[in-house]
């Protein structure tokens, strides 16, 4: 990937998932690094994790969004601190699952003008080996995106589905092959190494990973998670400090055909 998009293209970041204080510091003073080397023009950050390891507050939501992130998703995590229910109906740019039943606050996409024409940003939930299994992922991702596309003629359409399994993913982003323009995995915060491009023009990437701390089990401290497999005694499982993983993906998306052109991994870290 060249280090700055062609002038035509739509250059998209999405970070992996933020985990706590250690990863929301990391995140904000990258996003800008991020525009200014590399000429990212649309960023997307999953928040699920970043009050303290388990959902998102609106302070945090707010300044995520003010750090310059363009959207929000999130994942299983998004009701685990309470306050934000009555918030996501106040902020479109807050996405949760879209397979969530009716009447759900809050929403699951979101549409917004760019420079470059509209681009959609959903979020998706899997059910293999989630607790509380949600609405079929396949068939709530058909009719969000008959939704969108009703009034509006949107091409480039983002993607985050947040799910365990790598085969519910692969399935995912294949089904939706040419009809979207990127399908990018979170919930695991280990990082993938199978990013493509489908034949169908949709880029693909398993688990996007996570930025939190390095020195840590999936961004928590490691000592009480060992305890309590050795025991199974139930512990409290802060989150870890140190430096900070910062994991994602680049896209580049041609606004004319909605179709992925790139696909560069993000992996590096933040003292």
């Amino acid at each position: 990937m060249e280090k700055h998009p062609h002038p035509s293209l739509l250059r998209l970041l999405f970070l992996g998932d933020v985990v706590g204080e250690p990863g929301r510091k990391a995140v904000a003073s990258f996003i800008p690094l991020m525009r200014e080397d590399r000429g990212v023009n649309f960023i997307v950050v999953n928040g699920e994790n970043s009050a303290g390891g388990r959902g998102i507050t609106p302070k945090i939501a707010i300044g995520l969004l003010r750090a310059g992130a363009t959207v929000i998703t999130t994942g299983d995590h998004i009701w685990d601190q309470r306050e934000i229910i009555d918030f996501l109906p106040t902020e479109p740019r807050l996405l949760r699952p879209l397979n969530y039943p009716d009447g759900t606050p809050g929403n699951g996409s979101i549409v917004l003008e760019t420079e470059k024409g509209p681009v959609a940003v959903m979020n998706a939930q899997g059910r293999t080996f989630m607790n509380n299994p949600l609405e079929n992922p396949l068939i709530s991702i058909d009719n969000e995106l008959k939704k969108i596309r009703k009034d509006l003629d949107v091409k480039m359409v983002f993607l985050d589905f947040h799910a365990e399994a790598t085969s519910e993913k692969i399935a995912t982003g294949r089904y939706l092959d040419g009809n979207v323009s990127a399908v990018v995995g979170t919930h695991t915060h280990v990082q993938t190494a199978d990013e493509q491009i489908f034949p169908g023009g949709t880029a693909f990437l398993c688990d996007a990973g996570m930025c939190g701390p390095q020195e840590s089990i999936l961004g928590r401290r490691v000592e009480p998670i060992l305890h309590r497999m050795k025991t199974s005694m139930p512990q409290t499982m802060p989150v870890a400090k140190g430096r900070v993983d910062i994991r994602g993906v680049i896209i580049d998306i041609d606004p004319d055909s909605g179709k992925a052109v790139d696909i560069e991994r993000i992996a590096c870290f933040h003292e």
